[in-house]
């Protein structure tokens, strides 16, 4: 295999199409296993370009996601000297891009929900292939390439090498095994999203919001399989399979975002589903025809029409866009859709990173108005969109632009898989039948990888009063934390002593290499302690990280002890706040000045305890100390992990798992933990005075020495 260089240039002398027909008979669906192996793998299956698949390998350019400006890259193409061959796609920029890069794009969205450990992922795949194999409508197989003489010996190589594997075939996907796939939140749980964006759109914040859940498992196998396995059920007319360092994608969408073939733009939203049975034609037919006749739905897609329409407009000619197609029933995988189209001619001057960014995210997938379904989206759903809603294809200098929007899409990274799916909501919506839809667009999806959901999936959540609704603050939400802004740690000094100062530097510097790909300084611990010692008495130092990497320091003093009691008052937050300390504290702010004179405790969906707005929370139940996870929704407390130790040496079982907000109100004690107030004892937990606690647990409290 030639292997690829991330940073090798596009070619900058003109270049010509080169094709070969070659020798071999590999189904579609089976493409992406020729390439399985490579560096930076893809393929595309179904309708792209006019072809049945295209696959790529080895690219000679590999975009930065963090530092890139990836939509920019989109229109840095060679120059093609000499005709086009009907139907040639040769090479260009492929990959996908995701939901979160509408942020970079529209810097008055509030941030996203916290990603889960595990399932963070670049805002972008992309990289530019200078060669690739081509399927045609008619089964043949093609080597493609966008030849440049500097290139020549590397490009013959390729040939010879992947005519060899199409010759040789690739035999079936391997098998792939998942555990049952369970939903976040819970169907009970997003139904009470969907009745808080019912509320917002009575109140006129929004016309439509669409709003998912995500279904997760344990994988046993590689993503490329899934999309084979998947293409051979459900034969979708976008499907798609990226891989790299941070994973893979296996799409499985049905649904066009943007083409632009010469200078002609196209998207053909879908809004409006139901179930398609296959082994019952007359109650597929019925279905059908239930879904023409939907107010809803029809009024649902219209207003996407609009929102496209408006999104093209702003790139195209006036008086060229237009609306070719308006909600029409087709099939798809397993579904029936309400399907339009739109239509415009581009301006002269406007490339296709310019079409792309007037359109992106999707309009289907987010909402009217766009702006304001986004905000709503990053409220209320309760886990960040990854490559979800995003859009997955390629812009090339033969063949145009060509994306797909990123839904029916399995996300796959570290032993485990994700597939989040959703519907748009509008002031009617049922919230139990809209949670429904959601598993109704996950189940042909996993019947045709071999899997299934897990038996209580469908079942009732908590009862709803037992579970706060997100509080409304406002009519705009109040934004979730910005990372922008930069993060900070609180290090308790005592006596001159800064208290645990190497275990908060090196959260900090987490932190900074993570969300800014920076470090933090070695110097800054030993800064920390020097001003620890020109202190005069107890006091708190505050060390502050920009997105620059740049550091400062606060000194303020001790909170003032509290009077005994504390009072907890049950919030719910999708999702919570993440594993930083934000500098951005607006949320926050807002949050316990709703409860005040409590502290908000953050609760997710189904009841889910998570923390509160300054500390982590713990429950003593019978004789285990149980805490929530660090599953990136929670701050890592330094403080939490020497309570837990502690513990462990007073002889209590420690248990890291999800905690209940019923479960707390039943606990023997309830505890808090934090830098500047060590362990504190929970009073009163929303109206509930909580019991004395247990001599044992006070052992615990007194006994906790701030850590030195």
């Amino acid at each position: 295999m030639v292997p690829s260089s991330p940073t090798a240039s596009i070619a900058a002398e003109p270049v010509r199409v080169v094709r070969f027909a070659l020798d071999g008979d590999v189904p579609a669906a089976h493409a992406g296993l020729l390439v399985r192996d490579d560096a930076r793998p893809f393929a595309l299956v179904g309708r792209w370009a006019g072809a049945s698949a295209i696959v790529g390998s080895a690219p000679v350019r590999i975009a930065d996601a963090q530092r890139d400006d990836v939509l920019a890259l989109l229109d840095e193409q060679p120059v093609v000297a000499g005709a086009v061959p009907d139907g040639f796609v040769g090479g260009g920029w492929f990959g996908g891009l995701g939901y979160g890069l509408g942020r970079r794009l529209e810097p008055r969205l509030g941030a996203a929900p916290p990603a889960p450990v595990g399932e963070r992922r670049p805002v972008a795949m992309l990289a530019y292939y200078d060669h690739l194999l081509r399927r045609d409508a008619d089964g043949g197989w093609w080597f493609e390439a966008l030849w440049a003489e500097a290139r020549a010996d590397a490009l013959t190589a390729r040939r010879a090498e992947l005519a060899a594997r199409v010759a040789a075939g690739v035999g079936g996907p391997r098998p792939v095994r998942t555990s049952a796939w369970r939903a976040t939140p819970s169907v009970a749980g997003h139904a009470r999203a969907v009745q808080a964006c019912r509320e917002r759109i009575a109140e006129g914040d929004l016309f439509q919001a669409n709003l998912a859940l995500r279904l997760r498992a344990d994988l046993d196998g590689d993503a490329v399989d899934l999309l084979a396995r998947g293409v051979e059920a459900l034969a979708p007319d976008r499907a798609a399979w990226l891989a790299g360092p941070d994973g893979a994608i296996a799409s499985l969408s049905p649904e066009l975002f943007l083409t632009r073939h010469g200078d002609v733009v196209r998207s053909a939203p879908i809004k409006g589903t139901r179930p398609r049975p296959a082994e019952d034609d007359d109650a597929a037919e019925a279905l059908r025809a239930e879904l023409a006749a939907s107010e809803k739905d029809r009024a649902e897609n219209v207003m996407i029409v609009d929102l496209m329409r408006n999104d093209l407009g702003r790139v195209c000619e006036p008086g060229t866009v237009a609306v070719t197609a308006l909600a029409e029933v087709r099939p798809h995988a397993g579904v029936w859709h309400l399907v339009s189209e739109v239509t415009g001619r581009r301006r002269v001057g406007v490339g296709d990173g310019a079409l792309v960014a007037a359109a992106f995210p999707p309009g289907s997938v987010t909402g009217a108005p766009k702006l304001a379904a986004m905000d709503t989206i990053s409220t209320l759903e309760s886990v960040a969109r990854q490559a979800f809603c995003g859009a997955i294809g390629f812009a090339s200098p033969t063949a145009g632009l060509e994306l797909s929007v990123a839904i029916r899409t399995f996300e796959c990274a570290e032993g485990r898989a994700w597939l989040d799916v959703g519907g748009g909501i509008v002031a009617d919506s049922d919230p139990d039948a809209e949670a429904a839809e959601c598993l109704a667009k996950a189940h042909p999806l996993l019947m045709a990888i071999g899997a299934e959901l897990a038996d209580d999936v469908g079942a009732a959540g908590a009862p709803a009063t037992t579970i706060p609704a997100p509080l409304r603050l406002g009519a705009r939400p109040v934004p979730r934390p910005d990372a922008a802004r930069g993060v900070f740690e609180t290090i308790l000094v005592l006596d001159g002593v800064a208290v645990a100062v190497e275990e908060h530097v090196e959260r900090l510097h987490r932190a900074a290499v993570e969300l800014y790909g920076v470090e933090v300084p070695d110097a800054v611990a030993a800064l920390v302690r020097h001003t620890a010692l020109e202190q005069a008495a107890s006091c708190r130092v505050r060390v502050l990280l920009d997105a620059r990497g740049d550091v400062g320091l606060q000194v303020a003093p001790l909170p003032e002890p509290g009077d005994g009691t504390l009072r907890l008052a049950p919030v719910a937050a999708p999702g919570g706040l993440g594993d930083r300390k934000w500098r951005d504290r607006r949320l926050i702010d807002a949050l316990d000045a709703a409860v005040a004179p409590a502290l908000a405790l953050l609760v997710d969906l189904d009841g889910g305890v998570l923390e509160t707005t300054r500390s982590n929370v713990l429950a003593v139940l019978d004789d285990a100390l149980v805490t929530p996870p660090l599953d990136g929704r929670v701050l890592p407390g330094v403080t939490r992990a020497a309570a837990l130790d502690l513990a462990r040496a007073l002889g209590f079982a420690v248990v890291e798992r999800p905690l209940a907000l019923g479960e707390l109100a039943a606990a023997d004690a309830v505890l808090t933990s934090g830098a500047l107030r060590g362990l504190e004892v929970v009073t009163h937990l929303g109206s509930q005075d909580l019991p004395r606690i247990p001599d044992r647990v006070r052992t615990l409290v007194e006994r906790f020495p701030p850590l030195r």
